[in-house]
């Protein structure tokens, strides 16, 4: 049987393919969409990110772009001290004639680190332990909880400053005792939304065909948990970032001449109320910096708690 002939069109030019519909756009880019729309939504949200991003990109390119170098380390400059603000210096200078805008900028990534590093190493150790808890139960679960509730049952800034003490003062030494006492708060957390999780179909499902306790965990459990753990998160960077300024502010934080806010505002409250600028600025971006990262943990939390959408 022959072939059925190929309609030519009459202009002899070979027959151009109709064009193709426009493809839906996929799940990760509506859910990325969705997202922005949502943060878009809420202005105290938007204004979080602002000052998150101002923050980081200070933290980010502070080394190049501070007026006086020099002064981050050990300047002295007695001719120029206690200097009101000024175009030579925005933010005045303080107690040896250091540019405090200087210090306060490089004080920016001291102090964003610590931070992350107290939030991010918190996560990893309490996040595991909650959801392992909150899945094997029994004996396991019960240890795990009651060393938990040890912890807890101390108040943090109370323990830390144990830690510190021990240790000896000095930045690191800070953060690791922050990192002791912030753990739990992760394994509460975990452990109370396995409880959930655990009985969900899903988590059923992967039971029944035999998969891995370890894979159930990692695969299944763990990132079902990971929305309120973000959000925590967002949220403890700037309380970890407060925490290390009042242990910087008592002299168990950063060492002079290291620029860290809560010490300069230690050594500047002896200057106050007639020079004020010196602790102000310090102040002032420990306040935007907990303010900004509160607001985004809010908007966050909308975002991936549908329940908590408001308006």
């Amino acid at each position: 049987m022959a072939p059925p002939a190929t309609a030519v069109p009459a202009d002899g030019l070979p027959a151009q393919p109709a064009p193709r519909a426009p493809q839906p756009a996929t799940g990760s880019a509506r859910a990325w969409r969705l997202a922005l729309w949502l943060l878009s939504r809420s202005f105290s949200s938007m204004l979080g990110l602002a000052l998150v991003l101002f923050i980081v990109t200070l933290a980010l390119l502070g080394p190049w772009i501070v007026p006086y170098p020099a002064d981050a380390e050990g300047a002295i400059n007695l001719l120029n001290k206690l200097e009101p603000p000024s175009a030579a210096h925005w933010f005045g200078t303080d107690e040896v004639g250091r540019d405090i805008l200087t210090r306060v900028i490089l004080g920016t990534r001291v102090s964003l680190l610590a931070g992350l590093a107290i939030t991010l190493a918190a996560t990893a150790i309490g996040a595991p332990l909650g959801v392992l808890a909150g899945y094997s139960g029994g004996r396991l679960r019960e240890t795990i909880m009651r060393i938990t509730d040890m912890f807890l049952s101390v108040p943090g800034l109370v323990l830390s400053l144990a830690i510190v003490a021990a240790l000896g003062p000095g930045i690191g030494n800070a953060v690791i005792a922050l990192i002791i006492v912030w753990w739990p708060g992760y394994v509460r957390l975990a452990e109370s939304k396995t409880l959930a999780i655990k009985e969900e179909p899903y988590v059923e499902a992967a039971r029944v065909v035999g998969a891995s306790r370890a894979r159930i965990l990692f695969r299944h459990v763990l990132p079902n948990c990971l929305s309120p753990l973000i959000v925590k998160m967002s949220m403890d960077v700037g309380q970890a970032i407060l925490a290390v300024a009042s242990l910087g502010f008592i002299g168990l934080g950063a060492r002079p001449p290291e620029p860290e806010w809560g010490a300069m505002i230690s050594v500047a409250r002896t200057y106050m109320p007639d020079w004020w600028w010196y602790a102000v600025a310090p102040g002032a971006f420990i306040y935007v910096s907990v303010l900004g990262f509160n607001l985004l943990g809010d908007g966050l939390r909308d975002i991936l708690d549908p329940r908590s959408h408001r308006g």
